[in-house]
């Protein structure tokens, strides 16, 4: 076994990875950025070096330095986590020209299964069933419109490089077809640096269903299966293991096949081979299709951990190391069901925006498994993935399991900044999904239900209330008296761009009433817990004037002070303002431009997405304040329009 090694990584796989690691009896070096200079998984490393800025590709995307500082500590071996040189080839084979071990399938094995294209013929090669589709190299517009019209339509463009829904674009009618080919190729080459595609047949009631494999390069084994079939824009929001409706010669097929593809190109290590499924008539053998392989260790392997009982990253450092693969198909059981949510900082009625903050507060439920990267006191960056922490439950069950997932999602606390958790715990409780009825459709049919914004009730606006005054800290008894009569007070918050004004009677230091539009709240201390109205008090945190009151998810007030209010009315809908630290990928207004609304004006890449910023109303572009590859700030002027007449 390895004496030290490298994780060439950061935040929740980095973390993830050291734990396992570090039981071991390994050390660990940890690489980080200037951003994330005191990064938890800084802190929990044994060493860690700084290999540049801020940005990916002046760090964590730096082979070089990352060799470079694996040599210098003494490192054996590199593991690359998943994301950034995790499917490198090229880095794959650096790091074994410089006398390390990369904890990972080989450059080979990556560059086989790294085109979509050239990996389905490697598929139907090896026997594994393929979906109906143009996998060739022709990649003129006309051809490629022809052979949409052979498959049939609708059929899905999808970028034959990359994953994560990029470069991918459903067309149902051949009159579409053009303009979606244009946009895919433009999604790709701006995220792959590759502008071919190819064209598959779409899947009317399609399920995502993967395969865990693990392999020594001599054979391979599977984990059996994962269903990610609950999707966003083709990203993974629930994952659970194993998937439901699932029949034993289903999953004999499925196993079977993915073995297969691994041992086609002598895999050794973590990977996921992924199938597209028709799930309209249950699940069949001879319903599912190759999609593609992801040659490392998937976001979402803590549910493959739960119910087979194995860590696959002590799997991943033993087979790195020479070890063959400790068990046989035969040896490999499933026990109970597993489920993971995403959570992220996300603005969820703002159509999921990628928010920035500072978590002021940040508590897991206990007896949950939560894989998370960021501590109370941390930045969630606009340079990187928002992901706060995977939440994962496991029961006997599904439905156990699944109640399980729903309760811990409800007494997650999270504060600094907004979240999707009350989107994560709709869906949790979604009867559709609780009866095992999921497809990759689901969150778009019903997604006005799960984009609910949580409503503030009496109990929690007057909770905030006295959180926001200090009245809910231990104060002596006296500092509650009064005489003659109770003293009242005025306490204006805003909730949800919303001004609420709370009267507030306080009785004493243990005793309030408040009134929160017609309604009275009895707020109480009694042995040490506050009660509202007798009922236990959930909790709250305070951060400046920012208060949290920990139900429904999460609601936030702000607490006003009369005297120091900003006398400025609303936003200005003839300015249109960066709402997040981005780079200004690409600008499309000029001075003297009419525009409708709802036009692009710009386009912002931030938290590794683009954003189209739109005109809020119909006007005249007065001016443009920022070009194309400008850094800009929250809040920053992009484009004005001139003044309504």
């Amino acid at each position: 076994m390895f004496e030290r090694i490298l994780v060439a990584n950061r935040g929740e796989i980095a973390c993830r990875v050291m734990r396992t690691a570090q039981a071991m009896g390994v050390e660990v070096v940890a690489v980080y950025s200037d951003a994330d200079r005191a990064a938890a998984h800084v802190a929990m490393a044994d060493r860690a070096v700084h290999i540049g800025g801020s940005a990916p590709s002046d760090s964590y995307l730096r082979g070089e330095a990352i060799i470079a500082a694996a040599l210098e500590t003494g490192a054996e071996a590199i593991h690359p986590g998943y994301g950034f040189l995790s499917e490198n080839p090229d880095f794959v084979e650096a790091v074994a020209a410089a006398g390390l071990v990369f904890i990972g399938p080989s450059a080979r094995a990556i560059r086989a299964m790294g085109l979509k294209d050239a990996a389905k013929a490697l598929m139907e090669e090896a026997g594994v069933p393929v979906v109906p589709g143009y996998h060739g190299r022709n990649q003129d517009p006309g051809h490629l419109s022809g052979a949409a019209d052979t498959i049939g339509y609708p059929v899905l463009i999808k970028a034959v490089a990359g994953g994560g829904g990029k470069g991918m674009r459903l067309v149902e009618r051949p009159e579409e077809f053009f303009d979606a080919l244009e946009s895919a190729r433009g999604e790709a080459h701006t995220a792959f640096g590759n502008a071919d595609v190819l064209i598959e047949k779409f899947v009317e009631k399609p399920r995502h269903i993967e395969v865990q494999v693990f392999g020594d390069g001599t054979r391979a084994v599977h984990l059996f299966e994962r269903d990610c079939s609950l999707q966003r824009r083709h990203q993974k929001v629930i994952e659970e293991a194993p998937a439901p409706g699932m029949t034993p010669e289903m999953r004999d097929a499925m196993g079977q096949a993915a073995v297969r593809a691994a041992q086609a190109i002598g895999y050794s290590g973590a990977g996921t081979v992924e199938f597209i499924v028709d799930g309209s008539d249950g699940l069949r053998p001879d319903r599912f299709w190759f999609m593609e392989m992801n040659t490392r260790l998937q976001v979402e392997h803590p549910v493959t951990e739960a119910i087979t009982g194995v860590d696959l990253v002590e799997w991943q450092l033993r087979v790195a190391a020479g070890e063959a693969l400790p068990v046989r198909q035969g040896d490999l059981t499933i026990t109970g069901h597993a489920f993971e949510a995403r959570l992220y900082a996300e603005d969820v009625p703002k159509g999921f925006l990628p928010a920035t903050g500072r978590l002021s507060h940040l508590v897991f439920p206990d007896g949950t498994r939560a894989d998370s990267g960021v501590r109370a006191g941390d930045e969630i960056s606009p340079f990187y993935d928002p992901m706060i922490a995977k939440v994962i439950t496991h029961g006997p069950t599904r439905d156990v399991a699944l109640r399980r997932l729903a309760r811990a999602l409800e007494r997650c606390e999270v504060a600094g900044t907004v979240t999707n958790l009350g989107f994560l715990g709709a869906l949790a409780r979604h009867q559709g999904f609780a009866r095992g009825d999921v497809d990759t459709g689901l969150i778009a049919r019903d997604i006005e239900a799960l984009v609910v914004s949580p409503s503030a009730g009496p109990g929690e606006v007057a909770l905030a209330a006295l959180a926001g005054l200090g009245l809910l800290e231990e104060t002596p008894e006296a500092a509650g008296f009064v005489l003659w009569q109770p003293l009242e007070r005025d306490v204006l918050l805003v909730h949800d761009g919303e001004e609420v004004t709370v009267r507030l009677r306080t009785l004493s230091a243990t005793a309030h009433d408040l009134c929160v539009g017609k309604t009275w709240v009895a707020a109480r201390r009694v042995d040490g817990q506050w009660r509202l109205d007798g009922q236990l008090a959930p909790g709250v945190a305070v951060d400046g004037a920012r208060i949290t009151v920990f139900a429904r998810y999460g609601i936030a007030f702000d607490l006003v002070d009369p005297l120091a209010r900003d006398s400025e009315a609303g936003g200005d809908a003839a300015l249109i303002e960066a709402p997040m630290p981005g780079l200004v990928k690409a600008v499309f207004a000029r001075a003297g431009q009419a525009v409708a609304k709802g036009d692009r004006l710009a386009v912002l890449e931030a938290m590794k997405m683009e954003h189209s910023l739109l005109a809020a109303r119909d006007g005249v572009v007065a001016e443009v304040l920022v070009a194309e590859g400008d850094q800009v700030s929250a809040g920053a002027a992009l484009v004005r329009l001139e003044e309504d007449a």
